[in-house]
């Protein structure tokens, strides 16, 4: 909260998002660390030039594309379903009194003949 305060920020919307951004970045960097790390203790240990370094690199580089693709949908999911609540807020807000509506936004797609 000592951020919201030196920023000025009112909305912590923004401090959640960057904080999201920065937990998918490190995501990244951390399992290619940790991959290389591993290779390069492998290597050191059995004596083996760059061998298990560039295999265990590669899983690392795997394993951070993977935990990107993890974070990003669960973010959508997340940003999915506020935007349904809020519109679905929003069509019960702008509804006239006494009519019958049910939340749902009309299909506006056109069938190709």
């Amino acid at each position: 909260m000592a951020l919201l305060k030196f920023f000025k920020i009112d909305d912590t919307r923004y401090i959640t998002a960057l904080s999201q951004a920065g937990v998918i970045g490190l995501h990244m960097v951390s399992g290619v660390a940790v991959g290389t790390g591993i290779g390069y203790a492998l290597d050191t240990w059995l004596d083996t030039a760059p061998v298990w370094t560039l295999i265990f690199l590669g899983i690392g580089i795997v394993a951070g594309f993977k935990n990107v693709y993890v974070d990003t949908r669960r973010l959508l999911e997340a940003q999915k379903k506020e935007d349904e609540e809020h519109f679905a807020a929003s069509a019960r807000d702008a509804a006239p009194s006494g009519s019958a509506t049910t939340g749902v936004l009309p299909d506006v797609t056109r069938q190709k003949d």
